[in-house]
């Protein structure tokens, strides 16, 4: 076996002044800001048994709230209707606090906006479907959303160029 030690001490003389000048972003943690369900119809639109058209909007936001801590809010809102009747609205803000250390500036936006939904829309995706449930009416799955690409998207829209067009590889 090869004594020699590769492990922790590789690399150290690039820190030896103690700061640490590597990108580093992450998830500090994520929660329901608001929640709501309305059922106004209840309990006649149970008895519609025309299934209901749904309509599904998005809005993402983003804020500092720290020194290297950002808040991104996704906001999903889902509106059913039936026979010109609402069967239910659910509006759901789902945030998650994100650390960025030593991210340059020119990417701190492209990831807030692409890739931090990204990353808590499977949740908020759980929390609405659960709602729906909760509320009488058969889980809602929503389908998986390319953040990223919609964010270069409207980037693009706008007139705004991101470098090499990669977004959430901070």
């Amino acid at each position: 076996m090869d004594e020699q030690d590769n492990g922790g001490a590789q690399g150290s003389d690039a820190f030896a002044n103690g700061a640490d000048q590597a990108p580093a972003a992450g998830l500090i943690s994520q929660y329901v800001k608001d929640l709501s369900f309305e059922n106004p119809n209840a309990p006649a639109i149970y008895q519609n048994e025309t299934p209901p058209e749904i309509n599904v909007q998005f809005d993402i936001g983003a804020n500092q709230v720290g020194e290297e801590v950002h808040e991104v809010v996704l906001k999903i809102e889902v509106r059913a209707t039936s026979n010109g009747q609402t069967a239910f609205i659910t509006e759901l803000s789902y945030a998650g606090l994100f650390g960025l250390r030593n991210i340059p500036a020119e990417h701190v936006q492209p990831f807030l906006l692409g890739e931090g939904p990204r990353l808590l829309f499977p949740f908020a995706r759980r929390v609405v479907s659960d709602a729906i449930r909760d509320g009488g009416f058969p889980p809602l799955v929503l389908e998986p959303i390319d953040f990223n690409a919609l964010f270069l998207q409207q980037a693009q829209q706008q007139g705004i160029q991101f470098g090499d067009g990669q977004v959430g590889h901070a």
